[in-house]
This record gives C-alpha cells, structure tokens and sequence, in this order.
C-alpha cells in the first residue's frame, strides 16, 4: 500500500486523497516516489524556464505545486480539506499563506534576516502550514530555493548533503528534528542544517 514502508514525518493519505492517483498501476510507496520524482523533475524544468521573479504570491505557490505532482495527483496544486498529523486546520491554509508571503516579502525589503536565514523560516513556516495533501516537504524546500534565488540573487540550499529525504537516514533525522525545533521557537538546528549559521 501507498502508506505503507514511508519514512518517519511523512503525511498519510486518506482514502479519498489516494482516489486522486492518476497512474492506477501504482501499489507501493516505491512506485510512487519513483513517479513523483519523474513530475518533479518535469516541474523543475518548467521553473527554470519560468521568468517570474516574484515567487511570492498564493497563485504561484500553487502553480508550482501542481507543475511539481500534476502528473500524479488530480488534486495538486489544490489545498487539502482534511486534518493531517502536521499543519494547521484546513480551513485556515489561505489566510496563513498569504500572512506567510507577505512576511517574506517584508523580509527581503527591509533587510530582516541574512538570505539563509530567511529561506529557512519561510520554509518552516510553508511546513507548518501544510497547505496541499502531499508533497509539502519537497514544495516547500523547492520554494524556499526560488525565493533565495529570486529575491536575494542567492544560491539554493543543499537540503541533501547526498541523502534522499524521502527516505529514512541521518540527514532526514536532522531535518525533522530541526523542524520540530522551529516548531517549538528553537531555529538553530534548522539554521546549522541550511549552513546560515557557517557565514
């Protein structure tokens, strides 16, 4: 099944959100990850031909979401209308992601936090919100890069360090861990996993 074998910190599926699987043939979580890479990559390449400078707006984050699993997902690029183990109530996902653009866009104008740092809580907080069914994570790490790249003329993150985070290891560990921290108000470990604290 597609809940089964995933990795510590991932969001189950409910059966009205696997029903949305387009590939029908897909019976294991790795058959999954495999497709979903295959549309991610498709998306990143609709990214870097994308000339939007302005990452921050609700329509965009959801555009990305839906280049990034629209090949697998009929709901991506759709907020999620149920509860899940992590992110706030369904009903409150539109006003917190603008709330969050807005921050950032703040951020950046008014020179709040050095570039990494900035990345690294807009990303903790596009995971705390967990606007879409699946596929949070790996959005919001992806967005997090646009906005750096974007709005700071500054290079992406290396989130891997060689580890796939879609799998259980040491680098996935520390990257939950460091989320859960931020959760609690502690950033250092999610600021020492983007290197903002080596500068």
């Amino acid at each position: 099944m597609i809940n089964d074998a995933a990795p510590e910190g991932a969001t189950p599926l409910d059966p009205d959100e696997r029903e949305g699987l387009k590939p029908k043939h897909i019976t294991t979580r790795g058959e999954l990850d495999e497709l979903e890479q295959a549309n991610i990559q498709t998306g990143l390449q609709w990214v870097s031909r994308s000339r939007q400078k302005d990452i921050l707006t609700d329509d965009f984050l959801r555009t990305l979401h839906k280049r990034l699993f629209g090949e697998i997902w009929n709901w991506a690029g759709t907020y999620r209308q149920t509860e899940k183990n992590i992110g706030i109530d369904p009903l409150h996902i539109g006003v917190e992601l603008r709330t969050l653009v807005d921050d950032a866009r703040y951020w950046t104008e008014n020179d709040t936090y050095p570039p990494l740092e900035a990345a690294a809580r807009f990303h903790h907080r596009m995971v705390q919100i967990h606007p879409f069914p699946n596929g949070n994570g790996r959005h919001a790490r992806i967005a997090a890069d646009l906005y750096l790249e974007r709005h700071f003329g500054h290079t992406p993150i290396e989130w891997t360090h060689g580890f796939d985070l879609q799998t259980d290891n040491e680098r996935r560990n520390a990257y939950i861990a460091a989320l859960r921290a931020a959760d609690g108000g502690k950033f250092d470990p999610i600021l020492e996993l983007v290197g903002a604290n080596q500068l």
